[in-house]
């Protein structure tokens, strides 16, 4: 751990810019074959795309770390997590894909208020973010603000009309909103 501490120290003591990964040219297009291809192998290689350039930092060592704060997520060593993404969020705040990462650990561990905070910060910087949408969403269903969470899958959907679960996660919403008016 003192290692990792070092590591950050250095990598944010040399950085003096940050980086906007939204703003790459390419993200129109590839949102435009999202919005008008019906073709899944086409749809999942372009979201694939977007992920890619939304990682993406010209600074590979962010990458680097980006790589292991997932990798620590993944096995359940949150705080190791938490600490990455925070010092990459302080650093590079407009990069959007440190802010949906700790947004994700947020809702994972929980910290729903939080979880929309960081959200909140990766949809003003990039407010085609579908994975932020989907995520906002999802907190919303566990907060049970069913209105907040149609908007949430319904703007998913103006992003992105052919997402796996927005359209389940919707129809259900809808539903569920229903049966409580009734």
């Amino acid at each position: 751990m003192k290692l990792l501490h070092l590591f950050l120290a250095n990598l944010f003591f040399v950085n003096s810019l940050a980086y906007a990964d939204q703003t790459d040219e390419r993200l129109d297009g590839l949102f435009l074959t999202l919005s008008i291809s019906s073709d899944l192998p086409t749809i999942r290689k372009t979201e694939s795309q977007i992920w890619e350039i939304w990682f993406n930092h010209p600074n590979k060592d962010v990458e680097q770390l980006m790589q292991i704060g997932m990798t620590r997520m993944n096995y359940n060593r949150y705080a190791d997590a938490m600490l990455i993404f925070t010092q990459l969020i302080e650093s590079f705040p407009g990069y959007a894909e440190g802010w949906n990462r700790r947004a994700t650990l947020h809702y994972v561990l929980g910290n729903y208020r939080e979880s929309i905070a960081d959200i909140e910060q990766v949809l003003a910087l990039e407010p085609r973010h579908f994975g932020a949408l989907s995520g906002l969403g999802m907190v919303y269903l566990r907060q049970e603000q069913l209105s907040k969470a149609r908007n949430a899958f319904e703007s998913l959907i103006d992003v992105h009309p052919h997402s796996p679960n927005a359209k389940q996660n919707l129809e259900q919403i809808t539903q569920d909103l229903r049966l409580n008016v009734i």
